[in-house]
């Protein structure tokens, strides 16, 4: 809807631009011919007040601490649904029947295994390199093993890229950490759940059965739904970024996964608990809260406040919950968790935090949650990646199939030298 105008003066002149309006969440002023008329373009660096696609997928109100999946409130989505179910709504736009997410499942089930040849891939890695380092490569190098689901002009090919990526990522994933602890490799077992199959290749042996536990089987689900789509991040905006140049899906997804690999965007988890283990305790707290109150010290609280939430993250509530249960089923007695439940208590007390709005995230309680159940912190960003493919995935086609859609090409606000002759290096 474009019923709207805004006006902006420049050198005298006024110029007329049509304003947007979303189904939900502030207008937006569409200056897509704003050099054309005007000669000028906008400075925004990190993009604070852009919007560089229309997307139906995930709508985020960071002030009033709302996230909506397709119009649906996360939380009720971590509550009552799964990880599958909300892939399935991500990529189709509704929630399934029994009969499709059952279809869908199978599906996607039937793509968990990977290339045999790929586990020559692995070993081509040193033993101690970064899981997300491998993640990058072997996600990378599907497409010299899939070349019938590349072609992203071919609506069918492009589906059936979409359910290997999100098929074979959890058996990319769990082959990485195999690899870094020196385990051998564990095939699939389709008779699994999707996150309960993880689980299994990630910590089960072939000398032994592997029991999956239900409440940790549920928190690793909650993890993946709470982590699956969350607007147009730093990495999403790069898959999509690479996508516009009609680069294949699984170069795309790559790109993706090495930039979540950055310590601003998915390692705030890792940097969360090693804060809370050096704080250790609870009585230790009210000193750490002063040090993070003084600008001078390096010292900050991981895991509070958000580039987009200024109201309390509601991925956070279900985390918090999704903690105890875990704690309870695998009678973890662990300090970390009660010196997290403190210091969050304490900080939104505290004048400064509530000032600032500086409120606890999603971050802060899943590396708790990830350690206990055993993973290392260098599978964090890991799981963060596995989970957020299905929201790479989606957004990649939303973007294909947008019949306006051109090659991502930012502009720059130039500040070097002007034009000057070449001088021979003899005269210099």
């Amino acid at each position: 809807m474009a019923d709207k105008q805004a006006e902006l003066e420049v050198g005298g002149e006024t110029y007329d631009f049509p304003t947007i309006q979303g189904s939900v969440g502030p207008d937006v002023i569409d200056i897509r011919k704003l050099y054309g008329t005007t000669g000028r373009f906008t400075y925004d660096p990190g993009y604070k007040s852009t919007a560089s696609c229309e997307s139906a997928l995930t709508y985020i109100d960071g002030d009033e601490g709302v996230l909506l999946h397709r119009g649906y409130p996360i939380g009720q989505l971590a509550e009552q649904s799964s990880f599958m179910e909300v892939s399935y709504l991500l990529l189709n736009g509704e929630l399934p029947s029994k009969d499709e997410l059952d279809e869908f499942s199978h599906t996607i089930t039937y793509h968990t295994m990977i290339h045999d040849q790929m586990r020559q891939f692995y070993q081509g890695f040193r033993r101690d390199a970064h899981p997300m380092a491998i993640m990058c490569g072997v996600v990378g190098a599907l497409s010299a093993f899939y070349h019938d689901s590349t072609d992203i002009s071919d609506p069918e090919q492009r589906k059936i890229a979409s359910h290997r990526l999100i098929a074979k990522m959890p058996t990319i994933a769990a082959w990485a950490y195999k690899y870094s602890v020196g385990q051998p490799f564990l095939y699939p077992n389709n008779s699994l759940s999707y996150t309960g199959n993880f689980l299994r290749m990630t910590f089960g042996v072939p000398a032994e059965d592997y029991e999956v536990v239900p409440a940790v089987e549920k928190a690793m689900d909650r993890i993946f739904i709470l982590h699956a789509d969350h607007e147009q991040n730093a990495s999403t905006s790069t898959v999509r970024l690479a996508g516009s140049s009609g680069a294949n899906p699984f170069a795309c997804i790559s790109a993706g996964i090495a930039c979540l690999w950055g310590p601003a965007h998915g390692g705030a988890n890792e940097a969360a608990l090693n804060m809370l283990r050096e704080i250790g305790t609870p009585d230790r707290i009210p000193h750490y809260i002063e040090r993070a109150k003084d600008k001078n010290d390096p010292f900050r609280l991981m895991g509070f406040g958000h580039r987009v939430y200024k109201n309390y993250d509601p991925r956070a509530t279900v985390m918090q919950k999704t903690v105890r249960e875990v704690f309870d089923a695998l009678n973890v007695s662990d300090p970390v968790f009660e010196t997290a439940l403190r210091l969050e208590e304490m900080a939104l007390q505290d004048d400064y935090f509530v000032e600032k709005k500086l409120f606890p995230n999603v971050d802060f309680y899943s590396g708790v949650i990830l350690s206990a159940i055993g993973f290392p912190t260098t599978m964090f960003t890991a799981l963060f990646a596995l989970a957020r493919t299905v929201g790479w995935v989606a957004q990649w086609n939303e973007m294909i199939s947008d019949p306006d859609q051109v090659i991502g090409r930012p502009r720059q606000l130039y500040t070097g030298p002007t034009a000057r002759d070449y001088v021979p290096i003899g005269q210099r």
